[in-house]
Formats: structure tokens, sequence, C-alpha cells
């Protein structure tokens, strides 16, 4: 064979080695995203760990991350689940289906919480639904209460001329309204309906803390207390962190020393109906860049999915 014909093979192996290489990539990550998509998660099946859940942010009732949670309890491979709360609170609505599901979680095997910066509101409903509460010293824990708010724009839009007309089947339907002072009749309406949802919240705290009446009225107040106070109140049962939480697990309910901690998160859907994990690999296999993509479905979803009374730590302004 001449000098060309050897130069040549060389050329067509070296193009077969590339497509063989290539086709392999393609299959692996191929096989990937499928798991992805049929709901595997990191972490999951790889023996024996402890996982930790993250709750953070504002609290709505969050279909996929109920559906993580009742994952956990029926894992095997799970021994224990940590839930990271870390929100100001949310929603009445959103942190009762999060309450319940921990709850759930806690009847399988032992749960604690580890309250990061906040656990307020909806966001501390959700850390004493576990077995036990650890705090940082200065972690705020507390705002035990539930909030309704509505705006009255009526002055606002007698100013620029506005006048907004209505027909209603009986006087309290719609109101509050934006458009007119609310009527001694719906403040009285919507006081109810805050007092029945205060109520429950603080029969919660009761049962979960073991609080008498009086005990919980003092601290249903509405106020946020330090870690270490909340450890004097018994809205915290202990100080620390994962090293604390790990110490409890292993002496107390009797988890296996030295297990992983392993993160478990949701299973997001993006396009194409794959995992929001998925979604991000294959976006950026393409060349995009997935954070870009997720921008505005995340402000989207922080202001308008709200699902009732909301149970939130508002700061007082200057």
């Amino acid at each position: 064979m001449d000098a060309q014909g050897i130069i040549d093979r060389r050329r067509l192996r070296r193009k077969l080695s590339f497509w063989r290489v290539a086709a392999i990539l393609v299959l692996a990550v191929a096989a990937v995203l499928a798991a992805f998509a049929a709901g595997w998660r990191p972490g999951a099946g790889l023996g024996p760990t402890i996982a930790r859940v993250e709750i953070s942010g504002l609290i709505t009732e969050d279909r996929e991350m109920l559906e993580l949670l009742d994952d956990l309890a029926e894992d095997d491979g799970v021994k224990a689940v940590i839930v990271k709360v870390n929100s100001p609170g949310g929603t009445t609505v959103g942190g009762e289906t999060l309450f319940h599901a921990v709850r759930r979680l806690a009847e399988a095997k032992p749960v604690a919480a580890e309250v990061g910066q906040l656990a307020a509101s909806a966001g501390y409903m959700v850390a004493m639904a576990t077995d036990r509460v650890f705090a940082h010293h200065s972690s705020i824990v507390g705002s035990i209460g539930v909030l309704f708010q509505y705006v009255d724009a009526s002055v606002l839009l007698g100013r620029i001329g506005v006048d907004v007309a209505a027909v209603k089947s009986s006087p309290l339907k719609a109101e509050p309204s934006p458009f007119d002072p609310a009527p001694p009749e719906a403040r009285e309406m919507i006081g109810r309906l805050v007092d029945s949802s205060y109520a429950w919240f603080k029969r919660l705290l009761a049962e979960r803390r073991g609080f008498s009446p009086a005990e919980t009225d003092a601290l249903a107040d509405g106020s946020v207390f330090s870690g270490e106070q909340g450890l004097d109140n018994r809205l915290v049962d202990a100080l620390g962190g994962e090293r604390e939480i790990r110490r409890w697990l292993e002496q107390e309910r009797g988890v296996p020393e030295g297990l992983e901690i392993v993160e478990r998160e949701p299973a997001r859907e993006g396009r194409w109906g794959l995992s929001g994990a998925a979604h991000a690999l294959a976006t950026r296999l393409l060349g995009f860049d997935p954070a870009a993509s997720g921008l505005g479905g995340a402000v989207a979803g922080a202001a308008g999915h709200l699902d009732g009374m909301v149970s939130l730590w508002q700061p007082p302004g200057p």
C-alpha cells in the first residue's frame, strides 16, 4: 500500500474512533436524562444515607416537595431526614400541607429540623412537625399567628377620578374590596376567618410542643425569638447544626454511625417534561444558560402563587 493509502486509512480510523466515543457519550447522557425523567435523584439508591431537604423562601402548597417527602418515607435507603428550614413563612395552606407531609415522614423514620437564619410563622410550623428542632444561637424562630392584608385604594382612585361600580348578590360578596373602604361587617367576617386559623395554629403548637393553654397564649402573640431564647421557652429542643443532629440521630434514634448526608431535591419539571436537574443538564449541553430561563418563573412564582391567608413574619419598617 502506498503512503497516501496508509494516511487515508489512519484518518478513517480516527474518524471512526471519534464517532464511537461520541455515540457512547450521547447514550450516557441520554441514560442520565431518562433516569432523571423517571424520577431518579442524586443520592437515591446509593445505600444507607441521611437525607437533607431544604425548605426555604416563601412557603406555598408545593406539590413536588410533598411528593419528595412521601418518597423519602418509602425509601428504605434513607435512614433519617434532616429538614433544613430557612423561611419567613408563607400561606396557611402551604404550611399546613407541609406540616402533615413531615408528620407522615416522621412516622416512618427519624426526622429533625435544622433552623437556619429563620423559621417563622409557617416556617416554624414546618419545623415543629419534626421529632426534634435544632437552631443556632442567632436563628430566629416564632412569629406564631395569622395575617390577612388587603388594599384600600379608594382614596387614590378618587383622586384620579376613577369610580368602580359593582352589582353584588349580597353585601359581603367580594369583600373586602380594594375599591371601597371595608364595611364593619366585612372586617368582622375577616376577623372570624383569621381567628379560626389562629386557633388551629395554636392547637398545633400546644400539641407538638406540649404547652399548656397559658403557655401557648404567651408564645403565640406574634413575637419572634433568637434560637437561644427559643431553647429557654421550649420552642427549640437544642442548639446546633448538622453535627449535633447527627449525634442525636446516632445516640438517641439508633441511626447507624457515619452515614453520608445527601441533599435531596424535589423534581422540578422544566421544558420537554424533564425534571429541573435534567432540564439544566440538557440546556448546558445545548450551550444555553439554565439559570437565565428560570428567572422569570421564579419571580412569577413568588408573586403570583399564594394559595390562602398568609402566616408570614414581616419585620417592622424603620
